[in-house]
């Protein structure tokens, strides 16, 4: 490997550990509760985005898993409502390590449209859709089976309206805030420079 291939590796992983670091701390911020349940989170995936952005996909996604398994980790105790294997796999898989991972895939848009700023929101819409629909299955399949909703309402019904409130508010507040980081100095460091 080459020096500079060293280095470069060297850099995206402290880079890495640092995003992770600050998302899993804005993360746990006290987060904006809704009605329904579920909280806004001040841009928690905002650094894995970055990260992809910065590094590409590939490194993204590796990012991404890292974050997910710290995820799983802070979560654990909600795995110990599931009552059989399969539904704790369900929640291990669907609400930690799959939707948390699929959020490496934003830079995935960087370099397919005219303005940056446009694939970068791109990402992030489509990436945490994504992470929308796992969340989506589990409140539907999971959840709503453990606890179904006091309203009435189906599990299908209910899920959406939990996880889609506050994972909207959540790629509306994400992609403001990449929109508005892209047209700052911080550009250079998104498009792989360094900061001087």
């Amino acid at each position: 490997m080459s020096n500079s291939k060293s280095h470069n590796t060297v850099r995206w992983l402290v880079e890495s550990a640092i995003m992770i670091a600050i998302g899993t701390v804005l993360s746990e911020f006290p987060k904006i509760d809704f009605p329904l349940g579920g909280g806004l989170t001040i841009c928690s995936m905002l650094p894995l985005v970055l990260i992809s952005w910065r590094y590409g996909v590939s490194r993204g996604l590796i990012a991404a898993v890292a974050y997910s398994l710290l995820q799983l980790v802070l979560g654990l105790n909600n795995v110990q409502y599931a009552t059989s294997a399969f539904m704790a796999a369900g929640i291990v898989l669907l609400d930690y390590v799959v939707p948390y991972t699929l959020i490496g895939l934003a830079g995935m848009f960087k370099g397919k449209t005219k303005d940056p700023r446009l694939g970068l929101v791109l990402g992030i819409v489509v990436t945490f859709l994504l992470r929308l629909a796992c969340h989506f299955i589990t409140g539907w399949w999971i959840w709503d089976a453990l606890w179904p909703n006091e309203y009435g309402w189906t599990g299908p019904v209910y899920s959406i309206l939990y996880n889609g409130s506050y994972m909207l508010a959540e790629i509306m507040l994400t992609s403001v805030v990449a929109w508005i980081l892209y047209t700052t100095p911080l550009k250079r460091y998104f498009d792989g420079e360094d900061l001087k």
